[in-house]
């Protein structure tokens, strides 16, 4: 276990704590402040403790230098109207510079700024040892609440801990406790849930998985690999012939473990990759020539779902289908709609599947849905992230 920022004395301490404000911008406007709104749990706790916070975040790709693009500025903004106070935008195309220094040596218990896009360094990503120190060398504690860049070995996810006492904010114990619990020590069954588009994206995850799951449901655009592989006719469907080999082993090494791989049964078929394609339903081994799998059918749709209502843990990580197009989002919106009707402890691994479940309407009815893609999918394949290995363990 990792210690957190309730198991240190903060009071009258500077802290600087690294948040995932990477937010969906229009026009300079926040479109979903989620990823703030999250934060501010740890955030009022540290404030409420009489510490001084100083935060500190990316926003999208600058590649390592100034672009007004990708300011926090409108972060800030949002900041202060969520805490009620004013939130101190430090404004430096470099970072940390003097005035940076100075107006985070003049603040007070109770107040807080907001670095500029880190991002806006070259060293940020590189992890360079000297922004690391140049970060640390404006508080007294490092806390690390951003889940959504813990994968990172970057400057502000871990450099900065060389130089400083460094603990979770209370966003990353919470997913380490929902996805590890979930992984580690999972009520039965275990029914893992993997979508998504290329089976090569989710190698890891499926061979760590097969050790742990009772079930494990395949969908999305990587199904048929797996079917193809099976000898079953894929149309122009999504395949990687260079996995199919692959799809076999994968599912000869979860035959030997005893852990069921389960594969549609039946898919939901376009003429052609667009919105308005002719659509039609199709057995697994009757896909027509020509055309290709966009979703699951109704058939899988009721397979797997009942998996999942009967289910001690879910997991689940990547859509079924192009569930962006309406003709082709019944799979996963009926996914999603199982987990919420699930009794078990339910855990939806960020990106896509994330996103899917907001759109649903049942995200209120999920376990726990994480707040990072990239990180929970690393979390997910039993890999240890380079954001969380550099905090203090209890």
């Amino acid at each position: 276990m990792k210690k957190t920022v309730r198991d240190i004395d903060i009071k009258g301490k500077k802290i600087i704590c690294r948040c995932d404000f990477n937010v969906p911008l229009k026009d300079g406007v926040i479109t979903d402040d989620i990823r703030i709104t999250s934060a501010m749990p740890t955030i009022n706790y540290m404030l409420e403790q009489g510490a001084a916070v100083i935060l500190m975040s990316h926003l999208g790709r600058p590649k390592g230098k100034p672009d007004s693009a990708y300011t926090l500025a409108p972060v800030a903004k949002r900041l202060s109207e969520l805490l009620g106070k004013e939130v101190v935008f430090a404004a430096s195309d470099i970072v940390v510079d003097e005035d940076v220094k100075a107006k985070a040596a003049a603040l007070k218990p109770g107040e807080v700024m907001l670095l500029e896009n880190v991002r806006y360094r070259a060293e940020e990503e590189k992890n360079d040892p000297a922004f690391s120190k140049e970060l640390a060398d404006l508080a007294d504690i490092y806390v690390n609440d951003a889940f959504g860049t813990a994968h990172r070995a970057h400057s502000s996810t871990a450099g900065v801990a060389d130089y400083l006492p460094a603990v979770s904010g209370f966003l990353i114990e919470k997913e380490l406790q929902f996805l590890g619990e979930a992984v580690d020590n999972p009520k039965r069954p275990f029914v893992a849930i993997l979508g998504g588009s290329k089976v090569s994206d989710k190698i890891a995850v499926i061979e760590n998985l097969i050790n742990k799951a009772d079930t494990i449901i395949i969908g999305g655009g990587m199904a048929y690999t797996f079917l193809k592989a099976n000898g079953k006719e894929i149309g122009t469907s999504l395949c990687e012939e260079d996995k199919l080999e692959l799809a076999k082993s994968l599912q000869e090494k979860a035959l030997a473990k005893g852990v069921m791989l389960v594969l549609p049964v039946d898919s939901k078929c376009g003429d052609k990759f667009a919105e308005d394609c002719q659509v039609k339903v199709a057995d697994a081994d009757m896909m027509p020539a020509g055309w290709m799998g966009m979703d699951i059918g109704p058939n899988t749709i009721n397979l797997y779902t009942e998996a999942v209502k009967n289910a001690g843990t879910v997991v689940w990580n990547g859509p079924m289908g192009v569930f962006e197009f309406p003709a082709f989002a019944d799979g996963t919106m009926a996914i999603a709609q199982a987990m919420a009707e699930c009794k078990g402890t339910t855990v939806v691994g960020g990106g896509d599947s994330a996103a899917a479940v907001n759109k649903s309407g049942y995200a209120d009815k999920i376990t726990h849905i994480s707040t990072g893609g990239g990180a929970s999918l690393e979390f997910l394949e039993g890999r240890e992230l380079p954001g969380v290995a550099v905090l203090m363990d209890k």
